[in-house]
């Protein structure tokens, strides 16, 4: 059996990260630069919830795709893609999607 693999929340790249490690909130995904640190990323973020947290005596945070200092984060392992992006996607791949949706007209 293999052990689960965190990917990112924003792309769905996987992230070279060990889920027993803390995260940093510098921390950010190599193909898209999103924060990992942050409520998007973490196993309590759920948007059905008070404060979209499953913890409930997490403080409120109001950007939660920006890295925060919450002491209640726990790196979620295996989240879906966000939809219309492949969770395989390589870097490269990563990137030239972005640049593609920038300059799209």
């Amino acid at each position: 059996m293999t052990a689960s693999r965190p990917t990112c929340w924003s792309c769905g790249a996987a992230l070279d990260l060990d889920p027993a490690d803390p995260v940093g909130r510098s921390e950010t995904c190599d193909a898209c630069d999103a924060d990992i640190r942050c409520c998007r990323a973490c196993a309590f973020y759920d948007e059905a919830s008070d404060n979209a947290c499953r913890e409930p005596s997490a403080d409120r945070v109001l950007e939660k795709d920006r890295g925060n200092f919450c002491g209640w984060f726990r790196l979620a392992l295996d989240r879906a893609a966000p939809a219309g992006v492949p969770a395989a996607e390589s870097p490269a791949d990563a990137a030239r999607r972005r640049l593609e949706e920038l300059f799209k007209r």
